[in-house]
């Protein structure tokens, strides 16, 4: 393989491994790239990803670096689309640190990838990998691959577009990316094309075709950073570029033939763990203040007030929402200043409904009949379950009303649904009674008096069965008073009649020896 040159006016074609004795086939006429916005595509480790039309960085933490050597917008502008990058490619950008920032945690790293005007919808595989030192001969650290899923491959539509894909580390994931000093003081990001969307067959003679694949891009500045971009071709022999393939810096390629121009547009956010955690005032959607630091403030949606601010009084706008008044009359306040006035403060950013009236939905009364059309506070006015604003009774699915059931002739009571005491052989009581007992003789009220004979020793003087039993039931049946002043209940049957014969006749077939006689 020979190198050769291809690189005119604004933008330069990166020959990488893929130099060529002869241009056959080649597609690699230079172009300038102009992309009013470069979409980013958020990929986390571990899994979930969104595309964002913004750069899709949350506000730094007082520990937190970005390190880059570009001087380009991740958001777009111009750039040098590197159309001579093969699969099996690679490129990295290494960064020289004090040695006291080590060990450091990766938080994120990007890097933009394009498209000159394309003909196809192109998807490119790609990868990542961290090492402590330098790509060439440092230690690797970490290494993955989009497989389309977890990790998506990089997908764009026909013409010129860009993509910068971003890298995150959850910052909750146990298996953290992080960086102890290898005696160099430095680190490195690799980026790989794994699998254009239209590869070479040979591409040691052939290059990818710009128009059906996409390409890592560099900076127009002309002049690349020493010594932190470096380049891993092919290896096409001696006239490859670099020569015989491998790792190789910006600086070594053979300048005017190969030589990239620029910087690439990568960098990666970092965080020294010797660093002093820097906290400050966080404000919540919900109007409350928190101490935390700008990264766990940002993860939380909150709006971080800056490093060292404290949490007063005042620090955070109270959120505002609907507030409803007995009369149905609705206005949008604070919820402090609803409660103050008397109404009802129904939620942080909840609306009216129109003409300042009152928002409705459906109520599960404790009956289990659904009633639309109530304002929340109505609902609650009737021990109901509000549905929520502007539901419906449709489906609501109102749990069903609880009562007392009474079991085995009332001996046992529970408060149970309709269904479930039937399914237990109980008698249901109806909807919202309950199994109380007044009188406090054992036996829920509703379930009817104690069917249950006395005790024989009726004056409770301990002898038993004795006529003194008979003699103090029959005055006290009269009338008279008890001679132990502990005589039980005259209702010695139980049945809820008395004074009655029947009462003196159970009394009498337990002194004689038998059973309760009711």
């Amino acid at each position: 393989m020979r190198r050769v040159f291809f690189g005119v006016a604004a933008l330069l074609a990166l020959c990488s491994g893929v130099a060529q004795a002869q241009q056959t086939g080649r597609d690699m006429t230079p172009q300038t790239v102009s992309l009013s916005h470069v979409p980013t595509l958020q990929v986390v480790r571990g899994g979930g990803w969104q595309l964002l039309e913004g750069p899709g960085f949350g506000t730094r933490g007082g520990c937190e670096v970005v390190s880059t050597h570009t001087n380009a917008s991740f958001t777009g502008g111009e750039y040098l689309v590197q159309a001579g990058f093969s699969d099996g490619e690679s490129l990295a950008a290494t960064y020289t640190l004090p040695a006291s920032a080590f060990p450091i945690v990766i938080k994120n790293a990007e890097q933009i990838f394009a498209t000159s005007n394309a003909v196809v919808q192109t998807t490119t595989e790609w990868g990542i990998q961290f090492y402590a030192g330098r790509p060439n001969d440092g230690q690797l650290l970490f290494s993955e691959n989009s497989d389309g899923s977890v990790l998506p491959h990089i997908v764009m539509g026909p013409g010129t577009n860009g993509t910068n894909v971003q890298f995150l580390i959850d910052p909750n994931d146990p298996e953290q990316i992080i960086i102890e000093n290898n005696g160099t003081n430095q680190f490195s990001v690799v980026w790989r094309v794994v699998r254009h969307n239209a590869p070479s067959s040979n591409p040691c003679i052939t290059a990818p075709q710009s128009s059906r694949n996409a390409f890592p891009v560099t900076d127009t500045t002309g002049v690349a950073s020493l010594p932190g971009n470096w380049l891993f071709g092919l290896n096409c022999g001696p006239f490859g570029c670099p020569s015989n393939g491998g790792w190789a810096t910006f600086q070594s390629l053979a300048a005017g033939l190969c030589r990239p121009s620029g910087d690439w547009v990568t960098r990666v956010t970092w965080e020294s763990l010797t660093c002093p955690t820097v906290s400050g005032a966080c404000c919540l959607s919900n109007g409350t203040c928190v101490s935390l630091t700008s990264e766990a403030c940002g993860l939380q949606g909150g709006t971080y007030r800056g490093d060292n601010t404290v949490c007063g009084a005042n620090t955070c706008p109270q959120p505002t929402g609907a507030c409803c008044f007995s009369g149905g009359t609705c206005i949008q306040s604070q919820a402090s200043q609803c409660v103050a006035g008397g109404g009802t403060f129904l939620g942080a950013g909840v609306a009216c409904a129109p003409n300042n009236t009152c928002p409705t939905g459906a109520c599960c009364l404790p009956t289990g009949v659904c009633v639309s059309g109530v304002t929340s506070a109505a609902c609650t006015a009737q021990s109901g379950t509000f549905r929520g604003i502007g539901s419906s009774c449709v489906n609501a699915n109102c749990p069903p009303p609880e009562g007392a059931c009474c079991v085995n002739n009332g001996a046992a009571c529970f408060t149970l649904t309709q269904a479930l005491c039937t399914s237990i052989n109980g008698v249901w009581q109806g909807a919202l009674t309950t199994c109380a007992d007044g009188n406090n003789d054992g036996r829920a009220d509703i379930c009817g008096p104690v069917n249950t004979c006395g005790d024989i020793d009726y004056n409770n003087d301990g002898l038993f069965p004795a006529d003194e039993d008979l003699v103090d039931f029959l005055t006290v049946l009269a009338g008279g008073p008890c001679s132990t002043g502990n005589c039980d209940s005259i209702d010695f049957n139980g049945d809820g009649l008395f004074p009655s014969d029947d009462d003196l006749i159970t009394l009498l077939c337990e002194l004689a020896g038998g059973a309760c006689c009711q």
